[in-house]
């Protein structure tokens, strides 16, 4: 298994209304997606597309969201996770665990409509790592 592309970076956020301002105002973002609710992962989510990646804006629908206590220790939000591509989730789940790493939970369909899995922050160097199917009908 070798990991794909960067596709996005997860950045979790107390409001994300207040935070897609942020990035129209100060940034200039001009595409940025409606924000839509996942209550299967307890999130609320959009994209900031650019022209070479993502940014995944992340507000916890209430307080059973997985990102509610990452929100409680940084109360104005902050990088929550970096995703890269895979050609394959269940190949990817098989090498991290065959390498000693901590995959959090089984596959799952993510923001994208593809199948994810994250990677404990333990493993790599303290950051979280979400992995990704490359969706079909990308590249």
């Amino acid at each position: 298994m070798k990991i794909g592309p960067l596709n996005h970076v997860g950045v979790a956020v107390p409001d994300i209304e207040e935070a897609m301002e942020t990035y129209r105002t100060l940034y200039g973002a001009t595409d940025i997606t409606v924000p839509f609710d996942m209550p299967t992962q307890g999130v609320k989510v959009c994209f900031v597309n650019l022209p070479n990646s993502q940014i995944e804006l992340i507000e916890p629908l209430d307080e059973q969201s997985p990102i509610w206590g990452f929100i409680q220790k940084n109360p104005k939000g902050g990088q929550h996770h970096v995703c890269f591509e895979v050609a394959d989730i269940h190949e990817a789940v098989d090498a991290m665990k065959a390498g000693g790493a901590t995959v959090l939970g089984e596959p799952r369909i993510g923001a994208h409509g593809t199948p994810i899995i994250f990677v404990h922050p333990k493993d790599s160097n303290g950051v979280l790592i979400e992995l990704m199917e490359t969706p079909k009908d990308a590249h």
